[in-house]
């Protein structure tokens, strides 16, 4: 009788440098996009107290922070806005002086095109009811009224020198609203990354202290219902028909599962979003001793491209892409 000889898997795990050298995901700084928040009024960050090391910046500490992270190789920057005062149609997001939109520019008068700068195009952030668009008199968001106002946003912030606009508001159409506004307008060359498999999903709580969201109640009419799947293949399918020249699903480890559905179905880059609930869920564990806060970042982070997104949207960004 012929001995096998045992299979010892284990062979390939002896040591870091071994382990290095077989990984088959690799995270690299550039794959990283560093989420930051600018506040229109305050001459110091201002700290979110839910997101331990995230800030509001002024525009100043924007720049700074800014520059850290393109130091450290993280591939962009993702802006939000906090207006020092809201109106029921949003009018800061379309406003050349609105704090997004100034922010946009002291950004790229700084940087050029050394890193990639990305504007969040959504009226959440400006609108007083906190809504991604404006209300119909029933009180419900009403959708083709909203297309026209992202058109006119999508031109606004490609005018202030964002290389991509983000729709994030999930109204039906949106996408081809904002190509055809970007075209229109000459800015055939700005980048759509389309907010395609937006979840209507509780992990959004901190980002809206780091906003000071009006919102009261919830999106569920106009994001997506966590039970479904299918549903985000369709939403891609219909984005990328319009015109979107990427997508993202969001939130990325709660839904680790539509990632990898979606990343073989696209031939475009395909981002996911480490959501603000996701970041405090590890501080606050790490803050009680349960976990390790350093290993469970970069498990997570590893998690998400392993499941196949080629883009990581995440507030570890700059802190990682030091540490790799």
């Amino acid at each position: 009788m012929t001995q096998h000889p045992i299979i010892r898997p284990r062979r390939l795990r002896r040591t870091p440098a071994v382990r290095r050298w077989v990984a088959e995901t690799r995270l690299h700084p550039a794959d990283l996009v560093l989420p930051m928040f600018v506040r229109e009024g305050i001459t110091e960050p201002v700290p979110v107290t839910s997101m331990p090391g995230v800030v509001q910046h002024t525009l100043d500490s924007l720049v700074d922070a800014a520059r850290e992270a393109i130091e450290a190789g993280v591939g962009g920057l993702m802006l939000f806005g906090v207006p020092a005062e809201r109106d029921e149609m949003g009018s800061g997001a379309t406003d050349p002086n609105g704090i997004l939109n100034v922010a946009l520019r002291r950004l790229r008068d700084e940087f050029g095109d050394s890193t990639v700068l990305m504007a969040d195009l959504c009226l959440d952030e400006f609108t007083s009811h906190g809504h991604c668009g404006v209300l119909a008199e029933d009180g419900t968001v009403d959708n083709d009224a909203t297309l026209e106002i992202y058109g006119r946003v999508a031109v606004a912030q490609a005018e202030a020198g964002a290389h991509v606009v983000g729709p994030s508001g999930m109204m039906d159409g949106q996408v081809a609203v904002i190509r055809e506004a970007l075209d229109a307008a000459g800015f055939t060359d700005t980048i759509v990354l389309a907010y395609a498999a937006k979840y209507a999903s509780a992990a959004f709580g901190p980002f809206r202290e780091a906003v000071d969201s009006a919102l009261k109640g919830d999106r569920a009419t106009y994001q997506q219902d966590p039970a479904n799947l299918t549903e985000s293949l369709r939403e891609v399918e219909l984005d990328l028909e319009e015109g979107a020249d990427m997508v993202m699903v969001k939130p990325a480890t709660l839904y680790l599962d539509v990632i990898a559905k979606v990343a073989p179905n696209v031939d475009v880059p395909l981002a996911a979003y480490h959501v603000s609930g996701e970041m405090a869920m590890i501080e606050a564990a790490a803050a009680n001793g349960w976990i390790d806060r350093d290993r469970m970042v970069l498990e997570q982070l590893t998690a998400i491209k392993r499941a196949g997104a080629r883009i990581i949207l995440t507030y570890y960004a700059t802190e990682v892409a030091k540490a790799l």
